[in-house]
């Protein structure tokens, strides 16, 4: 399926990764898939959601609230167990030396960020969908607007809720996308 992806949409799937590394996810979920199509400005889904007041960096911000990164949920994990990370982190550097504490990538980890990071069941669910799209279309290509048209109807993805926060209407999104598209 891949073969019929044309070089913008390939370069947001091959994004998608990029962008989940920021949040510490070791998946590229629905969320990463949207973000990395608004990574690329002059594409027609940033674009149109541009038009919707949903850029890059609102959507990274509507994330990270939704979404804590893995280090906050250790440190509040921590906490409520009455375990002060940042006076145990000041403990260790005056006795050891700045930065005592950061972690070095062992095997497992240097494989997480040099690797292939997989797709959640919901991301590989879009990927899906903007093929269906694409024929449905009757195009032979699969597009960055096929993607975002694949977010938009499966419709349940953190992508889906990023949007509908933001008060975008998806019916009217994904008319507005198609009728670009023809």
């Amino acid at each position: 399926m891949f073969e019929r992806f044309t070089q913008e949409a390939r370069q947001a799937v091959v994004r998608a990764q990029e962008e989940s590394k920021p949040f510490g996810h070791s998946h590229i979920g629905t969320e990463h898939l949207l973000l990395a199509l608004l990574h690329q400005p002059d594409s027609l889904p940033a674009r149109v959601l541009q038009r919707h007041g949903v850029t890059h960096t609102t959507a990274a911000e509507a994330i990270t609230h939704l979404v804590p990164k893995a280090e906050d949920l250790d440190a509040e994990a921590l906490s409520s167990i009455g375990i002060d990370l940042d006076a145990i982190r000041e403990k260790v550097e005056a006795a050891f030396g700045p930065g005592a504490l950061d972690r070095k990538p062992t095997p497992s980890r240097r494989r997480l960020l040099v690797g292939h990071t997989p797709f959640t069941s919901r991301a590989k669910k879009v990927l899906e969908l903007s093929l269906r799209e694409a024929i449905a279309l009757k195009h032979r290509e699969i597009t960055s607007g096929h993607l975002l048209l694949g977010l938009i109807r499966e419709g349940q993805g953190l992508a889906a809720k990023v949007l509908t926060d933001a008060h975008v209407d998806l019916p009217a999104l994904r008319q507005e996308i198609k009728a670009e598209l023809r």
